[in-house]
């Protein structure tokens, strides 16, 4: 049976490598539709939860996972030995920066590389994979055929790039439109028919290159535009005017005007690396990127803005930021989540502790902090407590994350000094003097 027929019919394994908050919600939409699905992670504690129906996702409830595995529609494994099994391969991995910021394709290489010797006639890869365009068929295609298979006639190979917004209850990955392309025509037909299984709106494009690149385009407008407001939010402070007004007057203008919000920092896996990955990429081709590279500077400068916020309250209570004991509020990078990739209070925390402050966190999402590669002096910290004792032993909060279930009106009442870099006290009415916007 041919690999569309087999789709077609349900009768196709697919398999998702990087069980990640990308690849794991594809893993139960594809279980959704009728569809066996094999999980590949280098992680054997999250391969071992899965495998025993657990959650690792806030909003990807155990008893869903649990309900796959128990009735044969979902397993989990490490062992990349099994990538011959599958008729479907979709790639879900990070892609990171590295020290210098530029891109880190590691990942993708060597999950192209583990899938090399096992590809096989009639079998569809689909890189995810947030990259620079030209990754799917100068880096992952050549490796694939390696062996000597050609893709777009033994085997097939595509590009759809992930679009993932956690915590958003009104866009699950299902509902949120699919945009799909192969590095030949054929590969790309196979590629649609596989999603259109379980995504309601597949948007086709005519290359690879051009579906890599509309990832990118995506995230470096959002990144331009929130670092706009994050400019005019130190300007107009400069001059008394409140951002977060500004920003709901006019948005109330039904047409030319789209609100985006300032912030302490970009955070998340997509907003903060993107940019970087097309600027690298624009030096081949000898284009200066200057617009995303300033946005850039000002958002990656956002950290220093809060900290020296801080430093100027503690300096009108006569405190020096040296000693002082400051909470951070919320780690996650937005709220309503236990998501802590790329978090601008990973900077903050480290320039606090730089200058001599003592910090801890408190999150409701986040008990400890897991591994982070540029913050290992952070590993493990734990939460502290939320209570009134709590929050009065410390001369300063600074709210990196709004997270709705936070009391703010306890919060102020029981702290000296709230640094508000989210506008989260905005219906705060007692003890405004206590609050500095950052």
């Amino acid at each position: 049976m041919e690999l569309k027929e087999k789709i077609e019919s349900r009768e196709a394994l697919v398999s998702v490598i990087g069980l990640g908050y990308v690849g794991l919600p594809l893993v139960v939409e594809f279980g959704r539709a009728g569809f066996k699905v094999l999980g590949f992670d280098v992680d054997d504690d999250k391969v071992e939860a899965l495998n025993k129906g657990k959650s690792y996702i806030r909003h990807i409830p155990p008893e869903t996972i649990s309900s796959m595995v128990e009735n044969g529609f979902f397993e989990a494994t490490s062992d990349f030995g099994r990538l011959d099994e599958p008729d479907a391969i979709i790639i879900c991995v990070p892609t990171p920066l590295d020290n210098h910021r530029e891109p880190d394709l590691s990942y993708i290489v060597s999950t192209a590389e583990s899938i090399a010797p096992k590809v096989r006639e009639g079998q569809l890869v689909v890189l995810e994979s947030t990259t620079y365009p030209g990754t799917t068929d100068e880096v992952v295609l050549p490796i694939l055929e390696k062996g000597g298979l050609k893709s777009g006639v033994d085997f097939f190979l595509a590009y759809s790039p992930e679009r993932e917004d956690p915590g958003n209850p009104d866009y699950s990955t299902s509902k949120i439109p699919k945009v799909v392309a192969g590095v030949d025509d054929e590969s790309g037909e196979i590629a649609r028919a596989l999603y259109g299984n379980v995504i309601e709106l597949i948007v086709p494009v005519s290359s690879a290159r051009t579906a890599e690149a509309v990832k990118l385009t995506e995230n470096i407008f959002r990144a331009v535009n929130i670092a706009l407001v994050n400019e005019l939010k130190m300007v107009y402070s400069r001059m008394g005017i409140d951002i977060w007004e500004v920003i709901e007057a006019a948005k109330s203008k039904p047409f030319g005007f789209m609100p985006f919000y300032p912030g302490p920092g970009l955070g998340g896996h997509c907003i903060p690396i993107d940019p970087f990955y097309l600027t690298w990429k624009a030096r081949e081709c000898d284009c200066p990127t200057r617009f995303i590279e300033l946005a850039g500077e000002i958002n990656t400068n956002m950290p220093d803005y809060v900290v020296l916020t801080l430093a100027g309250a503690l300096n009108e209570a006569r405190k020096p930021l040296k000693d002082s004991k400051i909470l951070i509020m919320g780690l996650a990078y937005k709220k309503d989540v236990a998501d802590v990739r790329e978090s601008p209070s990973f900077p903050i925390i480290k320039k606090l502790l730089t200058m001599g402050s003592r910090v801890d966190y408190h999150d409701p999402f986040v008990p400890k902090i897991p591994y982070m590669r540029h913050y290992p002096e952070l590993n493990g910290i734990k939460s502290v407590d939320w209570n009134a004792e709590t929050l009065e032993k410390y001369d300063a909060v600074i709210i990196t994350t709004d997270h709705s279930k936070v009391d703010y009106d306890f919060l102020v009442a029981h702290s000296k000094i709230v640094i508000d870099s989210r506008n989260a006290t905005k219906n705060v009415k007692e003890n405004r003097s206590k609050i500095r916007m950052a």
